[in-house]
């Protein structure tokens, strides 16, 4: 089945923004319903959606399951059956039912699309060559810059300084300015802490410079050094979900790790991470939605209420003291 144009144009732009998506694929189909095997959609990290995967029920649920996905970074089979609003967890699967299909069934899988990490490196030394090519490897968009020219971008995951000396103040100052997740700075166990001492940023700041970066492995050559500042990363992302965005809220993962140079334990801290999606209940059928938009929403005595669809928006807005009341 050829894909539809808006998906297609829509999953290139995300990809262009470095903005992490779901891919929603319809796998099956039991009639009555609208939707067809090989339909599909692309949901954004804020609920938004761009094609078709079923009616206005189906595609609540597909929504709210989408952000549920981006969250926890596993792709997931979404049954939608008809019935009274739940959900149950079955092997590879979650069913949830909903009250207001036609009675036909409707099988999604869901997809998460992570983007490539985004990583900075700093310096033209062999350490920094090294974790260019080991962090190729794993998979992150590595990019080596000097130091004293770069500017961090908004996509900018992680910032590695390894100039031995040369553009490291400004490229730390710059990445803690940013806010960028990690930041850390190759250098020994007596250099790295007067460079951080030497940076024009609040002392909050300076705190969150590894240094020496990485974890302690114990070898010295370039590769070795590489590789323990990029499982230090790995860690570190680890700890704080499986993407980001730039309407996430903040969440601390506190944990100790050993650093090269060091003897004690370092405390790390996790980057922002997606958060589950806010979810509401529909007053009119009860099923469970985004309480964001584009959910149909109205507000009535001061509160706001979300809807699966404009169906029961338009039965709320009837009668909203019945349903506020049942709510």
């Amino acid at each position: 089945m050829v894909a539809n144009a808006a998906v297609v144009a829509r999953e290139q732009e995300l990809e262009r923004q470095q903005q992490a998506f779901v891919r929603a694929t319809v796998v099956r189909t039991e009639r009555p319903t609208s939707a067809r095997a090989g339909d599909t959609a692309v949901i954004d990290a804020l609920g938004a959606m761009t094609g078709f995967v079923g009616g206005t029920c189906v595609e609540s649920s597909v929504r709210e399951h989408s952000l549920r996905v981006l969250d926890r970074g596993e792709a997931l089979l979404l049954q939608v059956r008809p019935g009274e609003p739940g959900e149950r967890q079955l092997e590879g699967a979650i069913e949830v039912h909903n009250p207001c299909l036609s009675g036909g069934s409707v099988d999604v899988f869901l997809e998460p699309v992570v983007p490539a990490p985004h990583v900075v490196v700093v310096g033209e030394h062999p350490v920094a060559r090294a974790l260019e090519r080991l962090g190729a490897a794993l998979g992150y968009r590595m990019e080596v810059v000097d130091g004293d020219d770069w500017a961090p971008g908004e996509d900018v995951a992680a910032v590695i300084v390894a100039g031995h000396g040369r553009g490291e103040e400004p490229a730390l100052e710059r990445a803690l300015v940013a806010g960028v997740g990690y930041v850390g700075l190759v250098a020994s166990d007596k250099r790295g802490p007067a460079v951080v001492a030497s940076l024009d940023v609040d002392e909050s700041l300076k705190s969150r410079v590894r240094t020496p970066a990485g974890l302690k492995l114990g070898g010295d050559r370039p590769e070795e050094i590489a590789l323990g500042v990029l499982a230090e990363l790995v860690q570190v992302r680890a700890g704080r979900g499986a993407a980001t965005a730039k309407h996430s809220s903040h969440a601390e993962h506190a944990g100790h790790v050993e650093h090269a140079g060091h003897d004690a334990p370092h405390e790390y801290r996790g980057e922002q991470h997606v958060d589950g999606p806010v979810t509401a209940i529909d007053p009119v059928c009860r099923m469970t939605v985004v309480a964001a938009p584009p959910t149909p929403h109205a507000e009535h005595a001061g509160r706001a209420y979300w809807f699966c669809g404009e169906g029961c928006r338009r039965a709320f807005e009837k009668d909203p003291k019945a349903y506020a009341d049942a709510g």
